[in-house]
């Protein structure tokens, strides 16, 4: 991680860490690096989710698009994935989207799409960094008729909503379907999708008033949506994160589908219709145990990368896969879209229930959640990294593995943060793998600590 962006952009609490004057900086910066090469006045969208606080960074924002001589086209609120397909499909020459997706509505964050819509590169996030931070490149001043202008459009987010009803060539006429929007983008798009598809919606926190964004609700909160399609006999039911990058699902019985079980479910068909590149699904080294041990079962490969969507689409862009994801709901169908994208999500998987005429559950059979334990291990902040250099821990950790035979895993990760190294361990038996966690962890304290 840089200096300024992580893993997602730049993410901070609003008007304290994320400032006005951060935001004016980034817009400038921004819109300098990504539109410097263009042959004409270079057009920059810009989208937001529910948050109090968007407008007033999207003001900051805009002006310093608009400082360098770029347009700025505003969105207004809009789900994080339709900016990454309009900055493509619209020929704008970058998008930002100022949303901290699933963080609570105190935050923040601002990310950049190139024109072909991906997430910046670290070398491009650097670049902007250096330019905010060290003024490493001088950006001049147009003035007269070179000064950017501000534009609304209002039809962009119906151009979206066109684009995923495209993407499943079924109708949902007499399915019940219960979304949950999390007081945040989705609330705009989800429920007019999927009506216009032909299904029967009830919809779930869909009033935002700038505060309520992922506030006990939404694919972070699922327990709620859970419990009123159990009790209200609906089909299955859809959560979406703040920026509706993310969709979690429910079956009919109530029951979390996560992202695992939903990129198997889609796998299979896809491989059925021909669409799933060399039989493969991209997934990170947090998914269950199970996604691998389905892959196995049914002749699939399933590539392991580290966490975060960008490592993910990375993989898939190297390799020519067509589907990856991760556990959280964040999948990308890279025919559709060049992100994580919820709402394009949720109606492959409404589809596929529509088509083969199954229920959800049964659809979910295909893999089974292995229990997981997850302990951390408070270390000296210097020996983070050095799990892997004591023979006793490496030693443990294999004896514990060849015990397991191909029936668990143990996954150790220092955390990015906190002086901490993160002991998983996932199992057949419950019982075992929190005894062999507790004692794993312990080790760890006792040789790292």
């Amino acid at each position: 991680m840089g200096r300024l962006f992580g893993t997602d952009g730049v993410r901070g609490v609003a008007n304290s860490e994320l400032t006005p004057e951060l935001a004016y900086k980034i817009g400038r910066a921004g819109a300098y690096v990504l539109a410097s090469e263009a042959t004409h006045k270079p057009r920059i969208l810009v989208g937001k989710d529910t948050r109090i606080s968007g407008g007033l960074l999207e003001a900051a924002l805009v002006a310093g698009i608009c400082s360098v001589g770029a347009d700025a086209v505003i969105a207004g609120v809009i789900p994080t994935p339709a900016i990454a397909y309009l900055v493509k499909h619209e020929n704008f020459d970058a998008g930002v989207m100022i949303s901290a997706s699933h963080n609570p509505f105190e935050h923040n964050g601002i990310k950049y799409f190139s024109n072909l819509g991906y997430k910046l590169s670290d070398a491009t996030e650097e670049r902007i960094e250096n330019i905010i931070l060290d003024n490493s490149e001088e950006i001049k001043n147009p003035t007269h008729e070179k000064i950017g202008e501000v534009f609304y459009d209002n039809s962009l987010c119906d151009k979206y909503i066109e684009f995923a009803q495209r993407t499943v060539s079924t109708r949902f006429d007499g399915l019940k379907i219960a979304i949950d929007c999390a007081n945040g983008s989705s609330s705009v798009t989800a429920e007019k999708t999927l009506k216009a598809l032909g299904a029967e919606v009830i919809v779930l926190n869909n009033e935002p008033n700038g505060i309520n964004i992922n506030d006990d609700c939404g694919s972070t909160h699922i327990e709620k949506l859970c419990e009123f399609v159990k009790n209200n006999q609906v089909d299955l039911g859809l959560a979406f994160d703040g920026d509706a990058d993310r969709v979690l699902a429910v079956d009919e019985c109530g029951e979390l589908v996560d992202g695992d079980k939903i990129m198997s479910v889609c796998a299979m068909e896809m491989r059925k219709k021909g669409s799933l590149k060399k039989d493969t699904v991209v997934a990170t080294v947090m998914s269950n145990l199970g996604l691998f041990v389905m892959g196995e079962k049914n002749g699939l490969n399933i590539e392991k990368t580290k966490v975060g969507d960008r490592y993910v689409l990375e993989k898939m862009l190297d390799e020519g896969y067509s589907l990856g994801g991760e556990q959280s709901g964040h999948i990308i169908f890279l025919e559709h879209n060049t992100t994580g994208d919820g709402l394009v999500t949720g109606l492959q998987l409404t589809a596929i229930v529509k088509e083969t005429g199954k229920k959800l559950s049964e659809l979910a059979q295909i893999m089974q959640v292995y229990p997981q334990v997850l302990i951390n291990a408070k270390v000296k902040s210097e020996n983070k990294d050095k799990y892997l250099e004591d023979e006793e821990i490496r030693l443990e950790i294999e004896k514990i593995e060849k015990q397991f035979m191909g029936d668990g895993r143990v996954l150790i990760r220092p955390s990015g943060t906190e002086p901490l190294v993160r002991v998983m361990i996932e199992g057949k038996d419950q019982s075992l793998i929190t005894e062999k966690a507790k004692c794993l962890a312990d080790l760890i304290v006792k040789k790292l600590g």
